[in-house]
């Protein structure tokens, strides 16, 4: 018996011992590039960028009819604010509101560059609006934070990169590679109209562009446990998207006498056994390169837990979400309090992991719902989880370099989004799609996506502008 406790003690020490190796030894990859010598945004962006809120580009609905007056009045404003990118660029008009500019490069044989925004925003909840330290379509500017709908998603995109462009003009920047700028208007909806049909027209022309950029990854500041410094994601594929329809059809029945299996009831169980028996958490590559790269920068002890997933791994990838997510999100049942329904419906929403499939989620729903009476059909436009881009290309080495020349103290790091961008419409066009904007995010403003009192930092706009102009300098110099 002493044996077997003495090498069960020599085990544990041996384990002990191994964790903490490979903990110290956990260090991170380290380039360091001198902070660039960055242009000077003037304030007057500030007020371009504050008229673009002001018009109301919302999406309400697919299929819906956007609001002419205010996408033709943005489009005015863009070419009055930024008169070289509307007169020395080709200019094309897609589907009436979406726009596209093309940038001739020194070099025709080069793979051209596609950087994306979009125009539209979601509409502003009116029970909301006492909540707002300004209204949401203002763009009014006070103690050094812009407010309004399009300052986190998705204007500051868009102008910050016309900002960019328009100086880059002014300065005599010339790229080697033709860019493209290509500005959706209804992205917020699916971006069918809009960016599916400048990307239809794209590949028409023959366009194969080295990579896509659009928001999607952003710099975290403060949202990571034990790190101080910002954390910039360039989220290198996104997860697919679906919507199941279930529906269940029943007898019905009096409430005074109601069955066991009864329709609400037995809908009720059936949503109860999805969220019970959720997908797996899994390690993939980008998974893995992310934890390898944020992992060093962590307090020992949870640096330990990054340095050892193979024994603490399953914190990690439930904090970084990595799994298809599950969620009800309507439910509809019952007509009278006294009559139990014929028939009740729920919608189930997933997020789909790269490796897994629309179908694979289907298989998944019809085994664990378990019920012949449930029947499941899709009802949302279906997107498959996004192709992986290449994060060991130039292309990324490029984007990461121009992050640390404007924030140096930045890590950066690849990463997945669980949400989806317009980059979904290019995947003909391009192999390789980048979501990345530098704007900050933090416990502040987080809650502004598509919620309540939308704003941004002054001079986190200003570093937007800043990075779009030292990329589009990097892109000159070649380097």
């Amino acid at each position: 018996m002493k044996k077997i406790l003495l090498g069960l003690l020599a085990i544990v020490i041996a384990l002990v011992l191994f964790v903490l190796i490979k903990t110290v030894l956990f260090t991170a990859e380290s380039i360091k590039y001198e902070k660039a010598e960055l242009i000077e945004v003037p304030d007057a962006a500030l007020e371009r960028l504050k008229k673009a809120i002001q018009y109301k580009t919302i999406s309400y609905e697919y299929p819906g009819e956007p609001d002419s007056a205010e996408f033709i009045g943005l489009h005015n404003h863009i070419a009055t604010a930024y008169p070289l990118v509307d007169s020395l660029l080709e200019k094309e008009v897609i589907a009436d509101y979406s726009l596209l500019f093309k940038w001739q490069g020194s070099d025709g044989s080069a793979k051209p560059i596609i950087l994306m925004g979009h125009m539209d925003v979601v509409p502003v909840d009116q029970n909301t609006l006492a909540q707002w330290e300004a209204p949401p379509f203002s763009g009014e500017i006070k103690d050094g934070i812009i407010y309004g709908r399009g300052t986190m998603d998705d204007k500051v995109t868009v102008f910050s990169i016309l900002e960019a462009v328009e100086m880059a003009l002014q300065n005599g920047v010339q790229p080697k590679q033709t860019i493209y700028l290509a500005f959706g208007h209804d992205e917020e909806i699916g971006g069918e109209s809009g960016a599916g049909a400048i990307a239809e027209f794209l590949e028409k022309k023959g366009v194969k562009a080295e990579y896509v950029m659009d928001e999607g990854g952003y710099i975290g500041d403060g949202v990571v446990p034990g790190i101080n410094d910002p954390v910039a994601i360039i989220n290198v594929a996104e997860k697919g998207y679906v919507s199941f329809k279930l529906t269940i059809t029943t007898p019905g029945g009096h409430s005074s006498n109601p069955p066991a299996d009864n329709t609400i009831g037995s809908l009720a169980a059936a949503i109860t056994r999805l969220e019970e028996n959720q997908f797996p958490y899994r390690m993939t590559p980008v998974v893995e390169t992310q934890i390898a790269t944020i992992g060093p920068h962590m307090p020992f002890v949870q640096k330990m837990a990054f340095a050892n997933t193979w024994l603490l791994g399953t914190p990690i990838l439930k904090g970084l979400n990595a799994h298809t997510t599950t969620a009800p999100t309507i439910f509809n049942a019952g007509v009278k309090d006294n009559v139990i329904p014929t028939t009740a419906s729920v919608v189930m929403n997933f997020r789909i992991m790269p490796g897994e499939s629309v179908e694979s989620v289907r298989q998944h729903v019809i085994e664990t719902v378990n019920d012949e009476r449930v029947t499941i059909e899709s009802i949302s436009n279906v997107n498959e989880p996004s192709p992986v881009s290449d994060y060991e290309s130039e292309a990324y080495s490029t984007i990461a370099k121009t992050v640390k020349q404007v924030i140096p103290e930045a890590i950066v790091s690849p990463g997945l989004l669980g949400g989806g961008t317009d980059t979904k419409h290019y995947r003909k066009v391009s192999e390789n799609q980048y979501r990345f904007l530098p704007i900050r995010i933090s416990p502040d403003n987080m809650t502004g996506f598509h919620g309540i009192n939308e704003h941004l930092q002054v001079e986190n706009y200003k570093e937007t502008v800043q990075f779009f102009y030292q990329l589009l300098k990097n892109l000159q110099e070649g380097e």
